[in-house]
C-alpha cells in the first residue's frame, strides 16, 4: 500500500470511518506489531501494547498533519513510544534519596579501626617473641591463608609437626596477649 493511501486511511479514521480504520489495520497492523515486539520483547505484552496503539490511533487520528512525509514513520512512533512506555511503567520505582540514611556502612568507625591498630601492634609485638620459623608459619597460615601442608613442605618438616608448631604458637600469643 502506498503511502498516500495511507495518509487517506489515517485522515478517514480521523472522520469516525469504521471501514477505513479496519483496512488501516490490516495494513500496518504487523509492521506496528513488529515494532512493538522489539521494544518489549514479549509477544503478549506486544499484543496488547498493539491493542493500545490502535485505541490511540483511532482517538488521536485527527492530529495527523498530512504532509511530504511517510505516514507509516507517525504510526511507527505511536507504536514505538506507547512500548517504551509500558517498559518504563513495568520498572520498579527508584528508591527516596533519603532511604539511604538508614543504609549502614560495614567499614569499621574511626574508634574500632583506632583499637584494631592497637591489637595489630600488640599481635606484630608478640609474633616478634616467637622464633623466626614459628612466626612465619603463623603468618602464612592465618594472615595469608596457606594450608598446613603448604607450610610443611616450605620449612621442611613434617605435617604434625607443622601443626604442633601451629598449636604451641597460638597458645604462646594467647599467653603473650593477656599479659
Amino acid at each position: 500500500m502506498a503511502p498516500q493511501d495511507i495518509t487517506k486511511l489515517i485522515v478517514r479514521t480521523s472522520m469516525k470511518d469504521r471501514a477505513a480504520f479496519d483496512l488501516l489495520y490490516r495494513q500496518t497492523s504487523a509492521k506496528l506489531f513488529g515494532v512493538c515486539l522489539r521494544v518489549l520483547n514479549d509477544r503478549g505484552d506486544a499484543e496488547e501494547a498493539l491493542q493500545e496503539v490502535f485505541v490511540k490511533i483511532w482517538t488521536k487520528a485527527d492530529r495527523f498533519a498530512v504532509s511530504d512525509l511517510s505516514p507509516i514513520s507517525w504510526l511507527v512512533a505511536i507504536a514505538r513510544n506507547h512500548a517504551i512506555d509500558r517498559v518504563r511503567a513495568r520498572r520498579k520505582p527508584a528508591l527516596d534519596i533519603d532511604a539511604a540514611l538508614d543504609v549502614a556502612d560495614p567499614a569499621p568507625g574511626p574508634e574500632a579501626m583506632v583499637v584494631a591498630g592497637g591489637e595489630s601492634e600488640r599481635i606484630h609485638h608478640c609474633l616478634d617473641e616467637l622464633e623466626k620459623d614459628r612466626a612465619a608459619a603463623v603468618r602464612g597460615a592465618y594472615l595469608k591463608g596457606e594450608s598446613y601442608a603448604e607450610l610443611a613442605e616450605r620449612h621442611g618438616v613434617p605435617l604434625n609437626t607443622m601443626r604442633t608448631w601451629l598449636r604451641r604458637s597460638l597458645l604462646k600469643l594467647r599467653e603473650c596477649l593477656e599479659r
